[in-house]
């Protein structure tokens, strides 16, 4: 099953750095524990958000591929 989602991000289009930056800014708002879903076409996202992750403590619940798309659930630290 899906993780339960408080928030949802499209980055869908955009290339790296982007859709770290839009998820880093998302996060920030967001309460410790809360998960969010963001949807991404840029192929390196899989690898950049697991990075990410290690990076600043977010935990990278699921990722979900899809056709030429992912949607990469995180929880907040």
């Amino acid at each position: 099953t899906l993780p339960t989602v408080d928030r949802a991000l499209d980055v869908c289009g955009l290339k790296c750095p982007m859709p770290i930056l839009r998820t880093k800014k998302a996060l920030a708002e967001m309460e410790s524990g809360a998960v969010l879903a963001v949807q991404v076409t840029d192929p390196a996202a899989p690898e950049d958000f697991a990075a990410f992750a290690r990076q600043t403590g977010h935990s990278v619940l699921y990722v979900q591929a899809g056709d030429g798309q992912w949607v990469i659930y995180l929880r907040r630290k």
